[in-house]
């Protein structure tokens, strides 16, 4: 299936860690159940509850790690289709096992017999999905699609960019801005190291915007702030994709269309925490300006090649945290936060608060690791 290295391998780990995360939230009073003994733990417990809900929830939040191990098993380790089907199932039952028995130790929740079992047919179904577009012959060409399209080796970026839009379903302070956990003055460190870096490299203009003396948040206004939010929250995803995707007609398609894909995704979110006569609230005349101006210089920059797409996605993601991690308070973004708290949210409550806090880091890393490997392929280059 051709020589670069399956994204459903990434997935199916990423996804089996949202799922502990989600399984196990809020890692809160975990203590040893008073006078049980290891042989009493071990055996899960059928519940007199029934709530159609959370059967559904269950076996539906877990058809996706069925797919994407089948996929795995099948592409990576080249198995036949029931040993993968066999193996994928296997591997989703141990893991609801297991999160169902470390649910013993957590208080407020209950193992339960009920929910493995809809956990393990969420995976049977997920599997059988999968082998019935390995039969149809989509897998392979989904593949192909992929080979086409992006560099080898960019498994981990297609991840990050098929989880960005996930991160953007938790409520955000302003709009696309991901990465509130707090960590202000190290960012700005990160923020003078990039832009002294930035300013060693030939071709760009003196005083070309992110100087490495001057703090980035001086007398910003709050309307500036989303503005900028915004346009830095669109162009990471969008010079992301420009670094591992191939060059040429496809590179023109990038940025409108990950731009479309955060315009319907906030709006499902608005949508979702303020009601359907308000999903188009935070798309002001001033957002719509950026959307534009991002969409084009991304475009722009997209061209210029992968080098340049990895330098401004970290340069625009350092700004976004940096922004995001300074904003004010809301009251709005406060009573949305409260129903995501106090409702049926909260089941996902915390998978999508874990990505939109984790994305910008994760993304920086990789971007950091991968222009590390560029240079020692540049200058296995040269010596050669």
């Amino acid at each position: 299936m051709g020589p670069q290295r399956s994204v459903a391998l990434h997935l199916a780990w990423v996804y089996a860690l949202l799922l502990a995360y989600a399984s196990l939230f809020p890692f809160e009073g975990w203590r040893w159940p008073a006078g049980a003994q290891w042989s009493e733990l071990l055996p899960l417990q059928w519940p007199p509850w029934r709530s159609r809900f959370d059967e559904w929830s269950n076996l539906l939040g877990y058809v996706p790690l069925g797919m994407t191990l089948f996929s795995a098993l099948l592409s990576d380790r080249r198995m036949p289709s029931w040993a993968a089907g066999i193996l994928a199932v296997l591997g989703g039952a141990l893991l609801s096992y297991a999160l169902e028995f470390v649910q013993h130790f957590i208080p407020g929740r209950f193992p339960s017999l009920r929910d493995w079992a809809n956990n393990t047919a969420g995976v049977a179904v997920g599997a059988l999905l999968a082998a019935l577009l390995h039969a149809l012959g989509w897998l392979r060409a989904g593949q192909r699609w992929r080979q086409r399209w992006s560099v080898p080796h960019s498994a981990p970026a297609l991840v990050l960019l098929f989880l960005w839009p996930l991160g953007l379903m938790y409520p955000t302070p302003l709009p696309l801005g991901l990465g509130q956990m707090g960590w202000l003055e190290e960012l700005r460190e990160l923020q003078r190291a990039l832009a002294e870096m930035a300013a060693a490299l030939p071709g760009l203009p003196a005083g070309w915007g992110l100087p490495p003396d001057q703090p980035l948040l001086s007398g910003a206004l709050d309307v500036q702030r989303e503005a900028w939010v915004l346009a830095t929250g669109l162009a990471a995803p969008c010079l992301l994709a420009g670094v591992v995707t191939r060059a040429g007609w496809r590179r023109w398609l990038l940025a409108p269309g990950v731009a479309a894909v955060a315009v319907g995704v906030m709006t499902l979110s608005t949508a979702l925490n303020f009601g359907p006569d308000h999903a188009l609230a935070w798309m002001t005349r001033l957002h719509i300006q950026a959307l534009v101006a991002t969409v084009l210089v991304c475009a722009a920059l997209c061209l210029l090649g992968p080098r340049w797409c990895a330098l401004f996605a970290l340069l625009a993601l350092v700004m976004q945290v940096l922004l995001v991690a300074d904003a004010p308070s809301d009251p709005y973004y406060a009573a949305s936060l409260q129903g995501w708290d106090q409702g049926r949210f909260i089941r996902f409550h915390g998978l999508a608060q874990l990505i939109g806090w984790v994305w910008p880091y994760a993304t920086m890393l990789w971007l950091a690791v991968w222009m590390a490997d560029w240079r020692r392929r540049l200058r296995e280059t040269w010596r050669a």
